[in-house]
């Protein structure tokens, strides 16, 4: 039906009205100073509608890599409904299998690349498989590729600024050789350069190279050490408890020291250094210990960096963590819980929100959406088999469950991997490992 037109001084004045209004600065129903309002963020529970503000667009899927859990069948790449106003929101809407089974699913990339195409490792068959996700709902497997460079049982993956992930592996040859070293791999997994984690100057030092953290800004890359193959019984190599963070410079893969991290006020907080992350300054790196140690990395600019403890997390284990601005958000899997530190001091971090899981919720990985205010959480996996979202409120730091992300008909939140369909066959339950959001 066609409206009647208004009279021209009406639409005069609604356009006066609409340019005076769009030139009001913002305001918030909050008129607390900013430190009051992140002092009270465990108090707060955020919603997912006010976080779009905070970053980019909010992501519509969830792609969780994922291991059969009888290894009988292929491992796959499952993709969920993660669109917060769909009516099929936390439903497993696609599913592609790996080609491959016992590969034992674990990282894959942090975020989404831009070009759509997801590395994902399979740590027991040593291979890194390839997916294009460029159309979410229908993803393929691209292929898979194993040794690189030399080196052997790829682990984690960082994009350069060229598109090409940074990786790490773990050993060298068939054998699982330690040390393992650095490799550029271009986005069809070819080798662009290879560096070994050898280092004359730590001739003692067992070095598995583990997890990265890029600085383009001061040409610099961080690796962990934890060595995969001693929960696995890998043979090859030595074997034993790891305590060093190597520091290398990007432009030509070079190591320039090896560090031994210090011990904590318990002792060990220094063992097993897991994941390092870069903070909101491009600059200051943090590093996690599995021992639940965070340290901080001192002088990365010069030739004789160093590392100093800076907090301790409750609990005998840590995990995979996180940066959202000037939060740490960290999953701690022996107290059950997922904590956030206002890391705006990286010298005193301080918790300001967490959120405490089921008694069988053991949380291990985060991923973040472009938004920056939600988190999906995987679990380890010797528990429940379960994908959770969390709403964080990047102001105040406050963690809270999405309620609304969970399986048709449950009773409670998340996305439970015990099931015996998907959408490429009925293979029972898997467990989830490496999970990303995506467009």
């Amino acid at each position: 039906m066609n409206r009647p037109t208004p009279p021209p001084f009406l639409a005069a004045l609604a356009t006066l009205v609409l340019t005076f209004v769009a030139a009001l600065p913002a305001c918030s129903t909050d008129d607390r100073p900013a430190e009051a309002r992140r002092a009270a963020g465990s108090a707060a529970t955020p919603s997912i509608s006010d976080q779009g503000a905070n970053g980019g667009a909010t992501a519509r899927h969830v792609f969780a890599w994922a291991g059969d859990l009888d290894r009988r069948d292929s491992d796959f790449l499952a993709v969920i409904d993660a669109d917060p106003e769909s009516p099929d929101y936390g439903r497993v809407v696609a599913s592609v299998p790996a080609g491959a089974s016992g590969t034992h699913p674990h990282h894959t990339e942090h975020a989404m690349p831009e070009s759509r195409h997801l590395f994902a490792n399979g740590f027991m068959a040593g291979r890194t498989f390839r997916f294009d996700l460029s159309d979410p709902r229908s993803p393929r497997l691209l292929g898979s590729f194993a040794a690189a460079g030399g080196f052997s049982y790829p682990h984690s993956y960082v994009r350069l600024a060229n598109g090409n992930p940074l990786a790490t592996f773990q050993g060298r040859g068939e054998d699982n050789l330690d040390p393992g070293g650095l490799v550029e791999i271009t986005d069809a997994g070819e080798v662009v350069r290879a560096a070994s984690a050898a280092d004359p100057r730590a001739p003692d030092a067992l070095i598995r190279p583990y997890s990265l953290a890029v600085l383009p800004g001061i040409d610099r890359v961080i690796t962990t050490s934890y060595d995969m193959g001693e929960d696995m019984g890998f043979t090859g190599g030595r074997r034993g408890r790891t305590r060093v963070v190597q520091v290398w410079r990007l432009s030509d893969l070079s190591v320039i020291a090896t560090i031994d991290l210090p011990p904590g006020p318990r002792g060990g907080e220094g063992e097993q250094p897991g994941e390092p992350r870069l903070l909101a300054d491009g600059r200051t790196v943090l590093v996690a210990t599995f021992a639940c140690g965070l340290y901080r990395m001192t002088g990365l600019e010069g030739s004789d960096p160093g590392a100093r403890f800076v907090y301790g997390f409750d609990g005998g284990g840590c995990a995979v963590p996180l940066v959202v601005g000037d939060f740490w958000v960290q999953p701690v899997p022996s107290a059950h819980a997922v904590v956030a530190l206002d890391v705006s001091d990286p010298s005193d971090p301080r918790e300001v929100s967490r959120v405490t899981l089921g008694s069988r919720n053991y949380p291990h990985w985060l991923a973040l959406d472009p938004t920056g205010g939600r988190i999906v959480v995987a679990d380890r996996g010797d528990g429940e088999r379960r994908l959770f979202v969390l709403v964080f409120d990047r102001e105040t730091g406050a963690l809270a469950v999405d309620e609304r992300f969970r399986d048709a008909g449950s009773d409670r939140p998340g996305v439970s991997f015990d099931r015996e369909n998907w959408p490429h066959g009925a293979t029972g339950s898997a467990r989830p490992h490496g999970t990303v959001f995506g467009f």
